[in-house]
């Protein structure tokens, strides 16, 4: 059984990753478990917290659109595992893939997998286009010095 910590993890993996990557990703596992939508794919408003200097009181920043999806896979003689899934935007196919992944990954004989050929390389992508963003923004960086003035 997975920690909190692990499921949080793989859920915001799962959340940021690019949907063309994700479904790509999937469609290489071939056939899938069936599964039915315990709430289909809805869009809503969610709110943003902020904090000033990231250390501050928190304030409400603003809301953002996002969709979620619950599913649950086709019991095997084990009981129904639901998948949860809500990422930023508006994209049912993403919250549902989403949902999917996470479903699977609860399940011992898929896990590894999932974790190998989908959360792997979707971190490893992710963390590609962040650095790829900190060398573009360091690239933009202006350094100002002060020079000491004598007294005279």
């Amino acid at each position: 059984m997975p920690t909190v910590m692990q499921r949080q993890a793989w859920m915001a993996t799962l959340a940021k990753a690019e949907l063309e990557l994700l479904e790509k990703l999937v469609n290489k596992l071939g056939n899938l478990p069936k599964y039915s939508f315990l709430r289909s794919p809805e869009i809503g408003l969610a709110m943003v917290r902020g904090r000033a200097g990231g250390t501050g009181q928190a304030f409400n920043l603003g809301e953002i659109t996002m969709t979620r999806c619950v599913v649950q896979l086709e019991s095997q003689g084990e009981e129904a595992i639901p998948g949860f899934g809500y990422i930023a935007g508006r994209s049912h196919r993403h919250a549902e893939l989403a949902a999917v992944c996470d479903a699977l990954l609860q399940i011992p004989n898929w896990h590894d997998q999932i974790q190998a050929e989908i959360i792997q390389p979707l971190q490893a992508e992710y963390q590609k286009q962040q650095e790829l963003k900190q060398r573009q923004a360091a690239a933009t960086q202006v350094n100002f010095f002060t020079m000491v003035r004598g007294e005279g």
